[in-house]
């Protein structure tokens, strides 16, 4: 991939109910993110963090006219709107963001960043995050994104959040596992593509990424990869927020990220990683495997 790539750290956990998502960017850094991605012949430069609200001394309430529950809903604007920009910037300079997270929240942000054209969104979660304030279990942000990205209930009149650019019709989840009813509903009666662990038992990763990639490719103008490290199974990556037995295993993850450098690297436009965890890993694992299955998208083979 010849291209700059800019990286970009969100040390957010504002949108979960667990701390520690915050410290995701550092370890991923630590875990050699820009030795792997140079090794594949990416020039790779480093923008620092986003500054993110911490939750002393926040105000964590509902907004008043919502129907529903959304913790920290004001403070995930703030942080999404500085992601937005900051992808923005990087883009119009002529890099590629390469977005750290932090919990899965600021995928508003990244793909509001990227969205200035049709879009495409390739989304690696063991969760639907498809969820809105009125259906959340939880009143976490990060299980909201997708529904925020595509304008479902309260989001559809906030522009920091939904856009036209992205239509649910090119939105495809692969190995999702946990679904609350809410989600199951609106994946259901809308035109998002999802894939199982199911799925992916039934068919092999690679049919099932290659045809979610066709699908998110038919008549957009590029692509915005989110990686979830939950996708995976615990016993692979044990460092993320919430973690779900059963996810797919290391060969599969590279073999999805091979992919995505083979059959769409000239529609890439942007990739985030997010929900490592630190705190709940082991010997900084998930966070190595992060910044390996990075390389694996930006071209990295074993021949």
């Amino acid at each position: 991939m010849a291209r700059t790539v800019e990286v970009v750290g969100v040390p957010m956990d504002l949108g979960a109910d667990r701390r520690g998502v915050d410290m995701g960017p550092s370890a991923i850094r630590y875990g050699g993110l820009t030795t792997q991605l140079e090794g594949t012949g990416v020039d790779c430069t480093d923008g620092g963090d986003i500054q993110v609200p911490r939750p002393e001394g926040s105000d964590p309430t509902t907004d008043d006219d919502i129907d529903g529950e959304a913790t920290y809903l004001e403070q995930t604007r703030i942080v999404c709107d500085r992601l937005r920009n900051r992808v923005r910037r990087i883009r119009d300079a002529g890099r590629f963001p390469l977005v750290l997270g932090g919990d899965h929240s600021i995928g508003i942000g990244t793909a509001r960043g990227v969205a200035d054209v049709d879009t495409g969104v390739l989304w690696f979660d063991a969760h639907g995050d498809c969820n809105t304030p009125a259906t959340t279990p939880s009143g976490n942000v990060h299980g909201m994104t997708l529904a925020a990205i595509l304008g479902e209930g309260i989001f559809a009149g906030r522009s920091w959040a939904a856009g036209a650019e992205i239509e649910a019709e090119n939105v495809a989840l692969v190995g999702v596992r946990a679904l609350d009813p809410g989600e199951r509903e609106l994946i259901e009666r809308s035109a998002i593509r999802a894939y199982t662990m199911a799925d992916i038992d039934e068919r092999g990763i690679t049919a099932v990424v290659r045809e979610a990639l066709a699908a998110v490719t038919d008549g957009t103008d590029q692509l915005s990869v989110s990686l979830d490290l939950d996708v995976l199974d615990p016993g692979e990556a044990p460092g993320v927020g919430t973690p779900v037995r059963g996810g797919i295993s290391y060969r599969e993850a590279h073999a999805a990220m091979e992919i995505v450098a083979t059959e769409a690297e000239t529609a890439l436009a942007a990739l985030e990683l997010v929900e490592v965890n630190p705190i709940l890993d082991e010997h900084n694992r998930t966070a190595e495997l992060a910044c390996e299955l990075a390389a694996s998208a930006f071209g990295d083979t074993i021949l």
